[in-house]
């Protein structure tokens, strides 16, 4: 398999900000192997041409939603902020068999990529996209999830949480992206508005009494939140 974490170095340190050494990361890529393959030209194509590839997850990232998804085997997956579809794919892989993972993304274009990219994947009949404003599309799919996944605009991730929290099984896992935004939270004073609205996010989840969570430092930083029982 190409190196195209090598390939694109130059690109990813510039528009990427990740702080984690990138040599780990090239260390945890080789040693990780449940991203689709299939999804290579996907990924490799949004790095090479997207004048914001660096919204789209890692590669290993992708392996990890998959995993999550398989371990779960959700029948419902929400995903907020679906770019050019390489992480939708990911987590459609754990899918039951009569199960949907429905997706939303507000920027036309990369909705329309998202959606040829779907015809390509084995669960692209299973996978619903909506193009709009989520926070009015959420309420009006009026589903329970079983595994949902935020990558979206930052400033809006409590409105996010509290959206789907109440929607999300007893046993389902909502997964967080960008919980360290490029490493900005660390920062003794937080610049900035994005960064701003994540160290709040961060806040408000550690002060939900009613889930708990794990942050993991994977690329940007994911969190994982379940209910409590």
């Amino acid at each position: 398999m190409v190196n195209f974490i090598a390939k694109y170095r130059k690109k990813l340190d510039i528009c990427c900000m990740d702080f984690i050494q990138p040599l780990a990361n090239e260390y945890a890529q080789k040693y990780s192997n449940c991203t689709p393959t299939y999804l290579l030209s996907l990924y490799e194509d949004t790095l090479a041409s997207h004048e914001h590839a660096h919204l789209q997850s890692s590669w290993t990232q992708g392996g990890f939603l998959s995993f999550m998804s398989k371990l779960l085997q959700p029948q419902a997956i929400l995903e907020i902020g679906s770019f050019t579809g390489f992480s939708a794919m990911c987590l459609a892989e754990g899918l039951a068999k009569n199960g949907e993972l429905h997706t939303i993304e507000i920027r036309e274009e990369d909705a329309k990529k998202a959606q040829l990219a779907f015809s390509v994947s084995p669960k692209g009949s299973q996978i619903k996209m909506h193009m709009g404003d989520a926070k009015q599309i959420i309420p009006s799919l009026n589903k329970k999830w079983d595994l949902v996944f935020i990558d979206a605009d930052k400033t809006s991730y409590i409105d996010y949480y509290n959206l789907v929290l109440p929607a999300l099984n007893e046993n389902g896992i909502l997964i967080v992206d960008n919980v360290l935004f490029h490493g900005e939270v660390l920062e003794n004073t937080i610049q900035g508005k994005s960064a701003k609205a994540i160290q709040a996010f961060n806040d408000h989840v550690l002060q939900d009494q009613n889930t708990e969570q794990v942050m993991i430092t994977m690329r940007d930083g994911l969190t994982l939140i379940r209910k409590k029982h």
